[in-house]
């Protein structure tokens, strides 16, 4: 099993100790795992591609041109926006939604940290 990497002049850690960092830096952080979770549908990820050029789209534009119904759309367009991918804004009784760059640059951020971390780093034999 991999060990992270460990100072020369750091102590050894306590048994079971190791372990239990580990577990704790295994998971990312809740934003970034729905975060990946709105990533994770090939629906949301056709939806999301809407929104590739900037433009802000209602439900129902985005069901027309996707082919799905309004309720089924309106879902996930909820996720993607709980997901930091999309914002909202609502004009009356219509909401339109547009890509969050700024929320998704801060948790590609936090994915690449995340990636990153020293977990698959092993001691050399």
């Amino acid at each position: 099993m991999p060990r992270p990497y460990r100072a020369v002049d750091e102590p050894p850690a306590a048994p079971g100790e190791e372990e239990a960092a580990r577990r704790e830096a295994v998971l990312p952080d809740d934003d970034l795992q729905v975060f990946l979770k709105a990533l994770a549908s090939s629906t949301r990820q056709r939806l999301f591609a809407h929104f590739a050029d900037g433009e802000e789209l209602t439900v129902g534009e985005v069901a027309e041109r996707a082919g799905l119904g309004p309720s089924t759309t309106s879902e996930h367009l909820a996720v993607l926006r709980r997901g930091g991918l999309l914002q909202s804004t609502r004009s009356g009784k219509l909401v339109r939604y547009r890509a969050d760059k700024e929320g998704i640059a801060e948790l590609l951020g936090q994915l690449h940290s995340y990636l990153r971390s020293p977990l698959g780093a092993q001691d050399t034999p």
